[in-house]
């Protein structure tokens, strides 16, 4: 189902995500994080007791995204291909991969900041979720622009490993393949200490919510606009 009709409007980068159904779930993390990128409009954050900081200052990092796990990262598209044709090969590879179905969601702290994993992080669902985002990273290479030195230097910072030095290099980004880890960000980086009582503030809200089993059925084509927010532009259904 196409999300909102965009047509004449311009984005700046484009991703491949999986982001929940409208529901229960989506709801809560899209006034949590206080941006909807189904309507594309701001949400009023929700009243959380126990949090160190506001929840404004918690999500900020994340909030531009909206609620989301990444599969294909954010990219520039190359001037050889343009929007109607990056929608045209992946409701091609849409139609050939399969669903994904993983046990559950778990809140958990990744790398200081908090979101949701798939539960016990190891299963034949999480290997054939690393399987799905592979098939979408080679499958839509050839519509990403390569990155920019600014963008090459600001990936570097982080200090990469030789086999994610390897892959920005060959993809743009060095979190694919196998050092892709599904995950569902809820917050910024955390300060010391913070990451215990935003996970005790949370914990309980989002227990409810969590679906059990978690079933992956379609790809979420993203556009960011010219103010950095991401809007869900379509939703393609996983039928192989």
């Amino acid at each position: 189902m196409q999300a909102r009709t965009r047509a004449m409007e311009e984005f700046r980068r484009y991703a491949v995500y999986v982001a929940p159904e409208p529901g229960p779930l989506a709801g809560f993390a899209a006034d949590w994080l206080g941006w909807d990128p189904v309507t594309g409009t701001a949400r009023e954050h929700p009243s959380l007791a126990g949090l160190p900081r506001p929840v404004a200052e918690l999500t900020a990092t994340p909030r531009k995204y909206g609620f989301h796990a990444t599969l294909k990262p954010p990219f520039r598209l190359a001037e050889t291909s343009s929007r109607a044709r990056l929608e045209a090969d992946l409701a091609a590879l849409a139609a050939r991969l399969a669903p994904v179905v993983l046990p559950g969601l778990e809140l958990a702290e990744l790398g200081g900041f908090l979101a949701l994993v798939p539960e016990g992080r190891t299963d034949a669902g999480t290997e054939a979720l690393r399987e799905l985002a592979a098939h979408l990273v080679r499958g839509l290479d050839h519509h990403r622009a390569a990155p920019g030195t600014a963008e090459l230097a600001r990936r570097r910072q982080a200090g990469l490993t030789t086999v994610q030095e390897e892959n920005l290099a060959r993809w743009g980004y060095p979190y694919v393949m196998a050092e892709f880890r599904f995950h569902m960000t809820l917050t910024g980086r955390l300060m010391p200490g913070e990451a215990a009582r935003v996970r005790a503030a949370l914990a309980p809200m989002l227990a409810p919510l969590l679906p059990r089993p978690f079933r992956i059925a379609d790809l979420c084509l993203f556009g960011e606009d010219r103010a950095g927010m991401f809007h869900l532009l379509h939703r393609y259904t996983l039928a192989g």
